[in-house]
């Protein structure tokens, strides 16, 4: 497995809250989520906790051995918990938490887990490519946001409605019929998305955060097989200029929906073929 990956922060000069890493069979990506101004919670902050999260799993996925994904996910999760669990309020709705992709291939056989709305690519050879996310917190969000429909932004009802629908959100964070996400309870593991297949079926994987997936959901620039045919050609670098260009552009023509910068995270790996 030849593993390729960028990263680039929303913003310049601030810190990077996703994060990406790769061992030997396996590859890690988190995109770290909270809210500005809460160092009160957690001094630690957003960047930190994805870091943390995501060494504290290359370095359980680089011991081997046949421990499941899940677990993996729940011990890391209970890991960077004691971590800051004296220090920081971290069961609070508002610190830090991070969606977690993880792939691993295990001699002929490779697996998935997904927690969040990162994306995972199979590039399958000889049929279109498959995409696999966790749905569960946009469709939350889709729901949630009904109360703003019909609002002038800018007013104070809007504002009002705004923080209605932030505080549904949060109540359903990590709840039963709500979404799951990395933050302080293990048990969110249990949660994730999973699966296997055989290794002869890949020719190679994407892994995206939400920041980079915009090149298809958010701008339509590409579809997941050109996606796919941009990164083996001009790798993951490629893909997120892409996406900053429409940003930009965006920028620009002062567009009042323009989606602000965010965190773009890439990892491409080619699987080879003494594997299949």
């Amino acid at each position: 497995m030849h593993v390729t990956m960028a990263t680039s922060p929303g913003t310049p000069g601030q810190s990077n809250q996703d994060f990406v890493g790769a061992v030997p069979g396996a590859v890690v990506l988190l995109d770290g989520a909270g809210i500005p101004g809460t160092e009160s919670i957690c001094h630690h902050g957003v960047a930190w906790y994805a870091h943390s999260l995501g060494g504290a799993l290359l370095g359980r996925l680089s011991r081997g051995g046949r421990q499941g994904l899940v677990t993996i996910l729940s011990d890391a999760i209970e890991h960077i918990a004691r971590e800051h669990r004296f220090t920081c309020d971290i069961t609070n709705p508002s610190s830090p938490q991070a969606t977690v992709a993880i792939f691993r291939i295990d001699g002929k056989h490779a697996e998935f887990l997904m927690l969040a709305d990162s994306v995972l690519v199979l590039d399958k050879a000889g049929d279109d490519p498959k995409v696999i996310t966790d749905e569960r917190e946009v469709a939350l969000r889709r729901e949630c946001s009904a109360v703003l429909d019909g609002i002038a932004k800018g007013t104070p009802e809007y504002h009002a409605a705004r923080e209605a629908y932030v505080e549904a959100v949060r109540a359903r964070r990590n709840q039963p019929g709500g979404y799951w996400i990395a933050k302080d309870d293990p048990r969110a593991a249990t949660e994730a998305r999973t699966g296997s297949f055989a290794v002869r079926d890949l020719s190679g994987i994407a892994m995206l955060s939400n920041g980079a997936s915009r090149i298809v959901d958010t701008y339509g620039l590409a579809g997941w097989p050109e996606v796919l045919e941009v990164l083996c050609a001009s790798g993951p670098r490629e893909i997120i200029r892409r996406v900053r260009r429409a940003e930009a552009n965006d920028a620009a023509d002062e567009r009042p929906d323009a989606s602000s910068p965010d965190d773009a995270t890439v990892a491409y790996c080619r699987i080879a073929a003494r594997l299949v």
